[in-house]
């Protein structure tokens, strides 16, 4: 057991296995009163880890009874929300617009919000002043709860008797709000749904301790805490079993993994530890500080015959002096060394990163070193924003710039970035390299669409029989950030 942890899991899963019995029989008293289906729709923004988070919250909804479908005028609406730019935010606000139609045609449908949006106090206070329909709001360290919290929200709070874990659940209006500044609870073995059979994600740690100026992450994902990595290897072990060939090993910082456990173990050792896994047979992982990323990691990652060559290695900028600006521990040089070495070592290793553009007092001087990054790194691909402004943390009291002077740099950094990953995507054309099918094409359903171990998306003439093999295909036509191909026997 780490320090993290107060209470045993084995009884905080007991309990919210009791209220996932309650619930479901919640729904059953629904169904039968309503005679038809209760249906519910979970809504991902954001990250990997908010897709994970959704796929518990889909497998507690499922397990209660609810039908899950994809339209959001369902009995029960789920918003899983993010907030590392203000638009995400924004972008939630008027989708909440949308629902208050829906819940007047069907006064007895239910609005959830949880997630990173829902950690800070300010998007509390505006939910339950301007969108006082929602019915319940809770954050990111507590949705293994939520079968118990939509039991409150159906038998109605105020006839429940709450014991001493539940006094920091309050009704705000007619809102359920439980917000948790921390928690001290990894509780991982509830019901999950997973959107693909063939893989799945993983958390192996979560929050964060490096607390970059211009990021929320810290405070509304808490600090790090490492699940221990007999737990992470058993639940690889039962998804494989399940069918699941691919994993995506998740944490704001898988470099800084086990440093907090009782017996720590570096990721390098987590990474080999998963590779002896029977069955399995690509290991992923998101994300990597490069303050963090050690020569242990690249050696095991060039030594693995699982492990995939693709590294997702932030860059935020390529200014020394805008990079201490944001609290990044490392300067341009020591990130240009990094890649180079990770290049060097791993000579068909995929790198992709991303950059901030705009951060408060940057120059156009500071752009070009960004550009001079992107160049010498030769990124295979680059998601790229314009700074946001966080309320709360210490660059949103920084002056900030001009939008139009902002604007400009971010088209000369976006126009740099995709000439570097085309000039990337090309070097494998000709090739035939292994692939993972996973769907068939939206656009042609004669194409299987599949992932390269780099990353790549390439589309080829297929069966759906496919689907979760991987397969050799020949990457015959670049098409600029993805592929045509041809299976090849």
């Amino acid at each position: 057991m780490n320090d993290f942890e107060t209470r045993d899991n084995k009884e905080e899963i007991k309990r919210q296995s009791d209220y996932l019995s309650l619930l479901t029989e919640v729904v059953k008293g629904l169904k039968q009163r309503k005679n038809r289906d209760i249906t519910a729709c979970v809504e991902t923004f954001g990250c990997q880890m908010n897709a994970r988070d959704s796929e518990k919250i889909s497998g507690i909804l499922k397990s209660a009874g609810f039908v899950l479908i994809e339209d959001e005028n369902a009995d029960l609406t789920v918003y899983n929300t993010c907030s590392v730019r203000d638009n995400a935010n924004q972008k939630v606000y008027g989708r909440l617009g949308r629902l208050s139609v829906f819940k007047k045609n069907n006064p007895d449908m239910k609005i959830v919000m949880c997630g990173c949006m829902t950690q800070e106090e300010c998007v509390i206070d505006k939910i339950c002043h301007s969108y006082s329909f929602v019915d319940l709001i809770f954050g990111t360290h507590n949705i293994y709860r939520l079968a118990e919290y939509l039991y409150y929200v159906y038998e109605g709070i105020e006839n429940v008797k709450f014991d001493d874990s539940d006094e920091n659940i309050v009704k705000r209006g007619k809102t359920i709000v439980s917000r948790w500044e921390e928690t001290k609870v990894i509780c991982e073995h509830l019901p999950v749904d997973r959107k693909f059979p063939y893989k799945s994600g993983v958390n192996i740690m979560f929050g964060c301790n490096n607390f970059c100026t211009y990021c929320i992450v810290p405070y509304v994902r808490g600090r790090e805490r490492s699940r221990e990595a007999d737990e992470i290897i058993d639940e690889i072990k039962a998804l494989v079993d399940d069918g699941v060939i691919e994993v995506m090993l998740l944490g704001q910082n898988v470099n800084s993994y086990g440093k907090n456990l009782e017996n720590p173990i570096s990721f390098s050792e987590l990474l080999k530890r998963v590779e002896q896994i029977e069955g399995l047979s690509r290991i992923r992982f998101m994300t990597s500080h490069p303050k963090d990323l050690s020569d242990e990691l690249i050696e095991t990652i060039k030594n693995s015959n699982k492990i995939c060559h693709h590294i997702h290695l932030p860059l935020q900028s390529g200014s020394s002096r805008i990079l201490k600006k944001m609290n990044r521990v490392y300067d341009k040089e020591k990130y240009l060394d990094l890649a180079l070495k990770i290049k060097r070592e791993i000579p068909d290793i995929s790198i992709t990163t991303d950059i901030i553009v705009g951060f408060p007092g940057e120059t156009k001087e500071d752009v070009d070193d960004t550009i001079d990054v992107i160049k010498k790194v030769g990124f295979d691909n680059a998601f790229t924003f314009i700074y946001s402004v966080r309320t709360g943390t210490p660059a949103a009291k920084m002056e900030q710039l001009d939008e139009e002077f902002v604007k400009e740099q971010f088209d000369r950094v976006l126009e740099c970035v995709q000439e570097t990953a085309r000039e990337q995507v090309k070097k494998i054309q000709g090739k035939v390299l292994p692939v993972l099918c996973e769907e068939v094409n939206k656009q042609d359903e004669n194409l299987i669409t599949g992932r390269l171990e780099n990353n790549t998306i390439v589309h080829f003439k297929g069966s759906r029989d496919l689907i979760g093999k991987i397969v050799n295909v020949r990457c015959d036509e670049c098409r600029g950030f993805y592929y045509l191909g041809e299976i090849v026997e």
